[in-house]
């Protein structure tokens, strides 16, 4: 019987790395907790871990795969660079003391959490990533919430484009023209809130699909991302969604179902507009 984890799709992103299509995010765990639910989720089966400085819950995540009896290299481990450190130096300073927390001599995926164009110094940061990348103390470097043309200066002005641009995607906002940008360079689309922090699920489409697969909504839901191509990162801290979250590779949504699920896009977003974001 094949288990989950060798279920999940690896795509492949630049320099012969490849990512987990289907992760375990972390986002608002608390730190005193993070250690147990991520260490359930990889004991589920997940490989792919999702974590930020902004989190404040990367200790924990090195707490979790220390404890899993796993191998290092078993494991795909995200983490990003936030507000507060934009700039070349900041951003040196900002992953040696990540790799510090997560106590590890890379990370295998290393994001600029937003853009803030506001400060306009992203693409000083994103100098610090490809110098990062080339001493060797991340495997892929990429972005998350950029807009088109945050990734046309990237581009442009360094000559090296991201791997992965991170981003609030789900039914109710969908970003087909983002994805389209993604597809023209060769980026990979990872969506974060994917279940649009459940609103999505009482959807009369979605539960009718659900229904007739014999699966949850949000199963269905993390099918429609796998299917279209996302990554796609789904936290929850109760054990049996952690674990029917990965319970999506027994069923296949058929093109009526995809075009119900495309209908259902409202431009909606539920959290930050990357134009805007200036958070710390």
């Amino acid at each position: 019987m094949t288990s989950f984890t060798e279920s999940v799709p690896r795509l492949p992103l630049a320099g012969g790395v490849e990512i987990p299509q289907l992760g375990f995010g972390v986002f608002q765990v608390p730190p005193e907790e993070t250690a147990d639910v991520a260490g359930r989720a990889l004991a589920a089966g997940y490989r792919h871990i999702d974590t930020a400085a902004a989190y404040g819950n990367e200790e924990g995540v090195a707490d979790a795969i220390e404890s899993s009896g796993l191998s290092r290299d078993e494991i795909f481990v995200t983490t990003k660079c936030f507000n507060n450190d934009h700039g070349y130096d900041e951003a040196t300073r900002a992953l040696e003391s990540s790799l510090e927390r997560l106590r590890m001599d890379q990370v295998d995926l290393y994001l600029i959490h937003w853009p803030v164009p506001t400060r306009d110094r992203y693409v000083d940061t994103w100098r610090a990533f490809i110098d990062a990348q080339e001493k060797g103390l991340v495997r892929a470097i990429g972005v998350s919430n950029f807009n088109a043309d945050h990734l046309d200066r990237l581009v442009e002005e360094t000559g090296v484009t991201p791997t992965v641009n991170q981003v609030e995607l789900h039914p109710r906002l969908q970003q087909p023209d983002l994805r389209q940008k993604h597809e023209d360079l060769g980026i990979v689309t990872e969506a974060w809130s994917p279940l649009a922090q459940g609103e999505v699920l009482d959807d009369p489409a979605i539960g009718e699909i659900a229904e007739a697969h014999d699966k949850t909504a949000a199963q269905v839901v993390i099918r429609w991302h796998l299917q279209i191509g996302n990554v796609v990162i789904p936290k929850s801290v109760t054990q049996e969604r952690i674990e029917a979250n990965l319970e999506v590779f027994d069923f296949e949504l058929d093109e009526g179902q995809l075009e119900a699920i495309e209908e259902l896009d409202q431009a909606e977003r539920i959290g930050p507009d990357p134009r805007t974001f200036v958070a710390p």
